[in-house]
């Protein structure tokens, strides 16, 4: 009888020693994974858009934080305010090229390039205004 009335309590002291609140577990971890996932979620614009530019020669003339042979990209972020009528502007300027809005350098055209690519270009360019 003393066998099992041990046996029982260590039973009983084994689990209540490693259970907790598993609702307070899943909370803790969960937490971790909703940051992770918004800041995913935020970087992929900016990893989409660095891909299509890496593919073309766009970081020839331009660079995120430096002035080159054209405008930084934080420095057109300045300049335009992230509108639509905005990310059309700039989408039209980089495919069909452009020229005297960052001086005299004109801006060759880049009608290879797909619409879609470039308004992700534009889109990330233009969500650097705050940075």
């Amino acid at each position: 009888m003393k066998k099992i009335v041990i046996s029982v309590c260590s039973v009983i002291i084994l689990s209540s020693c490693g259970g907790g609140d598993k609702n307070e577990k899943k909370d803790a971890a969960a937490a971790p994974a909703k940051e992770e996932s918004k800041s995913q979620s935020a970087n992929t614009l900016e990893d989409k858009a660095i891909e299509i530019i890496a593919k073309t020669d766009c970081f020839t003339c331009h660079k995120i934080d430096e002035t080159n042979v054209g405008p930084s990209y934080k420095n057109v972020a300045k300049k335009y305010e992230n509108t639509e009528a905005n990310v059309n502007l700039l989408v039209e300027k980089i495919i069909n090229g452009g020229k005297g809005n960052w001086g005299e350098v004109p801006m060759a055209p880049h009608t290879a390039l797909a619409k879609e690519d470039v308004t992700t270009i534009v889109q990330y360019i233009l969500s650097l205004r705050n940075n």
